[in-house]
């Protein structure tokens, strides 16, 4: 979590006495709902200015938000707390702001007062008309600086009519060190796919001098730390983003990664509190196909969001099959549509919204108009690490829905979100000559907060909802559709969507998917029937691969090699072209090659283990990894020698595959069945 800081210089002064130079006036984050502590807005705008739940200046939500209405023509401050800058002769005043522009051009600039705001004498101001993410690194050195009373603040100036809105975030005021580095961010996704990965990262210099060379290193937990030297050419407050060249090879699982700058231009910098950052990431057993999903919001009484609606039809027109989609209806402009439901009034405070139209695509704002082709391309071609399936039946005026997702890596507290809608509504006109609405959503269960879960790698969690829709603004029971989405709460990150078959049971996925070795270098993947509906066949995927299409046996059989890890996905078919959630499972072929060459001799007892396993190799062993039923790694551990003992007490009852490497590099791989 970000912290919010306001410490006066004296306090400031005892701290980095000993350990650094750089002194810290003011670092604000916005982390909390309302306006921080002796922050306030002066001269006009008084009303435009709020802390949002949003992150479009390129922080971590919240941050603070400046809108258009009401309107006014003039200056507006956002200022801050007063601090001592008795014997500062300069600082830095830095932070992130994003413009989201309606027309013509502002000003956006700094300025300082030393009497308490009677007077402002301007340090920095710049003319913005375009959208987009800015980053602000300004020098300050104003008749104030040095002053015991200063404050500072971001002035807006202009017609607020002719904007939208501005986000601002993570501002700082500080003095600079001669040699001060920061490891700014680990630009590594928290969902990524196994295999190798590329580390990248970005610094900022905050010191005075120029940074020509890095020495920097990173090390995931359980493997050998890489360190690298990196020539570069990073200014006095800038930044540069990096990329080490040696990647580092991950199996599905959960990870910790440590990064850190130990030289800077050849030694220590002036502040190593800001040279490491630690980040948990999870690699993936595989990955399927990205649905978008598609939030709109809109209304009846919306003279722009007749343009909006239009475009949307085209988009949805020329991508048959490929979205899901959800309108929220609004209660403005003024006496706004009919069928506004406190529900879309919850989901458009999640994502800040203030004015109609407003689109968002997997989470991500669009802006005031519609979602763009490429914008919409660009996110279907973008690989998902969900797969959700699922119907709905109606029986009179109740909808009774059965949703299934899969993931592809553990998932924790993430929400699941399901949307009745009525796909054409006619009632809800109102004055803006529109006659007829899509995707209206009429009820989201259980509500607009979605069902926080919990979902394994290569397990499905089921969701079901019975509910009277009498009780919504439904025109007809026969035109529903169910839109599911899988999302991140905090980053607005979506995993996945899909709508559900209409009017149809639900279709099932297969049972007890396994996959085991065979003596002749071979693996079998086999499972089981659905526990109720009749399929026609099966889809049969390894390694992301449609090996087996439409099959009527239960089971595969295919070439494999040693030491390789295989994942084998199977969906089962129904009528009308519907699928259910493929089940997953992933192995490691422990059919060792390696046990019969003189480099790896390796064995391990008691098998079945029960509290403890040793592990027996010819040679030095490096290290030992550990993977469940499934093909996610639960753990790894690096060893010294020949003979290790490994405690098996802390892992579940069940089948688990080793892979235990040696000092000369050869592996071994082995089953383990843990009983207790």
């Amino acid at each position: 979590m970000k912290k919010s800081l306001l410490l006066t210089f004296a306090i400031l002064f005892s701290i980095t006495m000993m350990a650094q130079n750089r002194a810290i006036f003011i670092s604000e984050s916005f982390d909390n709902s309302t306006m921080p502590v002796g922050w306030r807005i002066m001269e006009n705008g008084t009303s435009n200015w709020s802390v949002s739940p949003s992150n479009y200046a390129g922080g971590t939500a919240n941050e603070m938000k400046f809108e258009y209405d009401p309107a006014f023509n003039g200056i507006s401050r956002l200022v801050t707390p007063a601090v001592d800058l008795s014997g500062v002769s300069n600082v830095v005043f830095m932070f992130n702001h994003y413009l989201d522009n309606y027309s013509g051009s502002h000003t956006l600039g700094i300025a300082t007062s030393s009497d308490n705001g009677t007077t402002w004498n301007e340090a920095w101001s710049e003319i913005y008309s375009q959208d987009g993410q800015y980053t602000v690194s300004q020098n300050i050195s104003t008749e104030d600086i040095g002053q015991p009373n200063v404050m500072f603040c971001i002035f807006y100036s202009g017609y607020s009519y002719n904007m939208d809105n501005w986000y601002f975030d993570d501002i700082q005021i500080f003095t600079q060190e001669d040699l001060d580095i920061s490891l700014r961010s680990i630009d590594i996704g928290n969902i990524i796919e196994a295999g190798n990965v590329d580390i990248n990262f970005k610094v900022f210099n905050y010191g005075l001098t120029p940074i020509t060379s890095i020495e920097a290193n990173y090390q995931f937990e359980g493997f050998d730390m890489v360190t690298e030297n990196f020539d570069v050419n990073i200014a006095s407050l800038e930044s540069q983003s990096l990329s080490f060249e040696i990647p580092q090879r991950l199996d599905p699982g959960t990870y910790s990664l440590t990064l850190n700058i130990s030289l800077v231009n050849g030694e220590e910098d002036d502040d190593m509190s800001n040279n490491t950052l630690t980040k948990t990431l999870s690699t993936s057993l595989g990955t399927t196909q990205r649905i978008p999903m598609i939030e709109h919001f809109s209304s009846s009484t919306c003279g722009p969001c007749v343009n909006t609606n239009n475009l949307m039809s085209t988009l949805t027109s020329n991508n048959p099959g490929k979205f899901t989609y959800t309108k929220y209806p609004m209660n403005w402009p003024g006496s706004g549509d009919p069928y506004y439901t406190n529900e879309g009034g919850i989901r458009r405070t999640y994502y800040g919204v203030s004015a109609v139209p407003q689109t968002f695509l997997d989470g991500m704002d669009q802006g005031y108009t519609a979602v763009s082709q490429n914008a919409f391309d660009q996110q279907y071609n973008t690989p998902a690490y969900a797969d959700i399936r699922g119907a709905f039946t109606v029986e009179g005026s109740i909808i009774t829905i059965t949703a299934d997702i899969m993931s592809y890596v553990e998932m924790n507290d993430v929400r699941a979100f399901v949307s009745v809608n009525e796909k054409t509504t006619y009632d809800n006109v109102g004055s803006n000559g529109e006659t007829e609405f899509h995707h209206i959503m009429m009820k989201m269960l259980p509500d607009a907060q979605g069902s926080t879960i919990d979902i394994n790698a290569g397990e499905y969690t089921r969701l079901e909802f019975t509910y009277d829709m009498s009780t919504t603004n439904v025109e007809e029971m026969e035109d529903l559709e169910v839109s599911v989405w899988l999302q991140n709460y905090v980053t607005k990150e979506m995993y996945n969507s899909h709508f559900l078959y209409e009017y149809t049971e639900h279709p099932h996925p297969v049972q007890n998917l396994q996959m085991a070795e065979n003596d002749d270098n071979t693996m079998t993947i086999h499972w089981d029937a659905p526990e109720s509906g009749n399929p026609i066949g099966y889809n049969v995927y390894l390694d992301s691969e449609l090996v087996a299409e439409n099959t009527t046996e239960l089971e595969y059989t295919f070439p494999s090699e040693s030491g390789i890890f295989y994942v084998a996905e199977v969906c089962a078919i129904y009528e009308d072209d519907m699928t259910s959630v493929r089940s997953v499972v992933g192995v490691l072929n422990t059919l060792s090659l390696e046990d019969n060459m003189v480099e790896n001799h390796c064995s391990i007892y008691p098998n079945p283990a029960n509290n403890h396993v040793n592990i027996v190799n010819n040679t030095e062993i490096r290290s030992i990894s550990i993977f469940n039923c499934v093909g996610v790694l639960v753990d790894r551990i690096q060893v010294r020698g020949n003979n290790i003992e490994l405690n098996t007490s802390k892992y579940d009852t069940g089948v688990y595959f080793m892979n235990i490497v040696n000092a000369n590099g050869y592996s071994s791989s082995k089953k383990l069945v843990i009983t207790h």
